[in-house]
């Protein structure tokens, strides 16, 4: 099994889940069925059935989103396992993204991944009363000037930038009352675009430190073991292979800003020149393209662009 030095795969978040996602794979790839009849036993509900048929409103929720984007990101990385045995110089996932990484880089087995995501949308589910936080992303301003509305918005509550995605494109997250001011602010200091983003709780902002130190405790009783393959963690950027660390770095991760700018441009000065995004939906792609245009990116999020980038990673170097 030889290594790919010039490629990362990537794992997207929450956000890209949608109905039917997966189902042209299905048809194909056993895999698919398989990994999600695997995290429903888990679940104890059919996951399957969640994704396919909905309704979109219960996918929404964090309590399912989590679980059911792992699943899809495991399922996908074993499609493509099922026909390339390679495995790419370094992972990464944006924010739940990460956990996907680190089973498809064999740290943690998928069925514990299961209950340790299940386990941590609860606690974030839980963290915040529904309705009283708030995510929304800003296009077109620089990350000082939107650090400093934050800190002129904030007033005593908790207001920041949790999500640094592209240049000129960050995710506020907090208390929904300062993030409106600051959504205000950001209108006067020539914010291109706000748009309000479907989660149901504010992460990484400090509104989850409680639910970090809670997660804490699950993380401790959570079998890790060094990974197979380089993964760069959300908080810092960096990579593991203690699984203290490893552990230390998912807790961090819940109340710290998602770096990913700082994320795909440290791959890019490692010597990484190809980007696989395995997931469903194309946003990490577009953020790199943004963030380090000479990258080439490629996806796997369905049976159609699995077979293009088999094509072109493969035979096509």
């Amino acid at each position: 099994m030889s290594i790919e030095h010039d490629t990362a795969f990537v794992f997207p978040g929450q956000g890209s889940q949608s109905i039917g996602m997966l189902g042209d794979v299905a048809r194909i790839y056993s895999a698919v069925h398989e990994t999600f009849v695997e995290a429903s036993d888990v679940l104890g509900y059919d996951l399957w059935q969640l994704t396919q048929d909905g309704p979109i409103e219960r996918l929404n929720q964090t309590e399912f989103t989590q679980p059911a984007l792992l699943t899809a990101g495991v399922a996908l990385w074993r499609c493509w396992q099922s026909r390339c045995t390679r495995l790419p110089r370094a992972m990464a996932g944006h924010s739940l993204g990460e956990y996907s990484a680190l089973v498809c880089a064999e740290s943690i087995d998928f069925a514990v991944a299961v209950r340790l995501v299940a386990a941590r949308a609860r606690i974030m589910a839980n963290a915040v009363p529904a309705g009283t936080g708030a995510m929304l992303a800003i296009l077109g301003l620089a990350d000082d000037v939107l650090e400093s509305v934050c800190a002129e918005a904030g007033q005593g509550a908790v207001v920041q930038c949790s999500n640094y995605n592209a240049p000129g494109q960050i995710v506020l997250g907090g208390d929904r009352a300062a993030v409106a001011r600051a959504a205000e602010l950001a209108k006067a200091r020539g914010a291109r675009k706000i748009i309000e983003v479907a989660m149901s709780v504010p992460s990484h902002c400090l509104l989850m430190k409680d639910a970090a130190d809670e997660l804490s405790g699950v993380l401790e009783s959570t079998p890790i073991r060094t990974p197979a393959v380089r993964v760069l963690h959300n908080f810092d950027c960096q990579s593991y292979d203690e699984p203290a660390l490893i552990r230390n770095a998912l807790r961090k991760q819940l109340f710290h800003p998602v770096r990913w700018v700082d994320l795909v441009r440290t791959l890019h000065r490692a010597g990484i020149t190809i980007q696989v995004e395995c997931g469903p939906g194309k946003v990490l792609t577009g953020l790199a393209k943004r963030i380090e245009p000479t990258l080439r990116c490629l996806s796997i999020a369905d049976a159609c662009s699995l077979d293009t980038t088999y094509a072109e990673l493969l035979n096509g170097r």
